[in-house]
């Protein structure tokens, strides 16, 4: 856990990454909240509001007595998100940092060119 974030928000991150990863599949059962809170050991209010973000969102639903599932088109919506997301969590402040540095765009994508080569 990241300790310069909130809890809860990395746990709905977690869950985003594992229904984006194909480890959470499209109507497949997501833990518990006691399960996450066990397995994350937090208090299961805070594993609950990170649950409830996704729930808010639409990745996940709740099915009463039961528990909650990965919603169909869940993956694909989440990727757009991150997709549009990505410029400003990533692109923007990558530039920055290379324009205090006096990296030029050619040399910055020859980097990135080559970080990306396997």
């Amino acid at each position: 856990m990241d300790e310069s974030r909130p809890i809860f928000t990395q746990i709905a991150e977690q869950i985003e990454n594992d229904i984006i990863t194909g480890v959470m599949a499209e109507e497949s059962q997501v833990p518990s909240i006691n399960e996450i809170a066990v397995f994350y050991r937090i208090n299961p209010a805070t594993a609950l509001k990170g649950v409830n973000l996704l729930v808010d969102d639409g990745a996940i639903y709740k099915k009463r007595g039961i528990g909650m599932f990965v919603a169909s088109g869940a993956r694909e919506r989440l990727v757009q998100q991150r997709r549009e997301q990505f410029p400003v969590d990533f692109i923007r402040p990558l530039i920055a940092e290379a324009m205090k540095l006096g990296i030029t765009a050619d040399q910055l994508t020859a980097m990135l060119t080559k970080e990306g080569t396997p």
